[in-house]
């Protein structure tokens, strides 16, 4: 069990050939497992796709998964249905859904990735029964409630905004956390250690734990995800 903030970044990421069988390359890390974590967790990803890459359609059977689209536009494929994607976009992938995304941009896409376990559906109903959807704008759309679309233990998604100077606490109980920076500078306190965050920073809390973001002279933004973790998993 961990009993630390799980702190990482996309600055090394690793070359990838062939993604889910596409040709081309693709760059990739991860941010968070979920082995140490008590939620329904699978991983906590950062992705990259140069002018003209694909991320390959694929189905997932036992998980489901958000897309955070960090910069660029492309184009994702939902159980054959192309939507236009851009930079603040997300998209909730339901259990059983073919995806694959596209590069349609003249500059690189990159997005974030959370996957979930997901919540099976009765055996006498097909697996790929479940919604997904484009949401446009998180910005702009304030906070999401994740579980109106996935199945699985995602709850509520949004972008939150620190005014210069400004601080926030990320309080663990009940629910685990993950955090990913998308502008400006500042800094996290956790578990009596400081470290300091950017444009790529990645936090991620699990039970038990707690941090205090505090943002620097350019403000702080940031993309937050909880989970919710039953009593049993706790």
């Amino acid at each position: 069990m961990r009993d630390a903030v799980v702190v990482a970044d996309v600055h090394t990421p690793a070359d990838v050939h062939g993604v889910h069988a596409a040709k081309g390359h693709s760059r990739w890390t991860c941010l968070a497992r979920r082995t140490g974590l008590h939620g329904g967790w699978e991983a906590v990803e950062w992705a990259w796709l140069p002018p003209g890459g694909v991320s390959g359609e694929h189905r997932h059977s036992r998980t489901e998964e958000l897309y955070f689209l960090l910069s660029g536009r492309g184009e994702i494929t939902l159980d054959g249905r192309p939507h236009a994607v851009r930079a603040g976009d997300t998209v909730l992938t339901g259990l059983g859904t073919r995806h694959g995304l596209r590069n349609t941009g003249r500059r690189p896409l990159a997005w974030l990735v959370v996957e979930l376990t997901a919540t099976p559906a009765p055996k006498e109903q097909p697996v790929n029964g479940h919604r997904s959807t484009v949401v446009r704008d998180l910005r702009g759309h304030g906070p999401l409630d994740a579980s109106t679309v996935l199945t699985g233990p995602l709850r509520t998604v949004r972008l939150t905004h620190l005014p210069p100077g400004g601080g926030t606490a990320i309080d663990a109980h009940g629910e685990e956390h993950t955090v990913f920076v998308t502008g400006g500078t500042g800094t996290a306190r956790a578990t009596g250690s400081h470290v300091s965050v950017a444009r790529g920073t990645s936090l991620t809390l699990p039970l038990g734990t707690s941090a205090w973001l505090n943002a620097g002279p350019e403000g702080l933004e940031f993309f937050h995800a909880a989970l919710d973790v039953p009593e049993d998993q706790s």
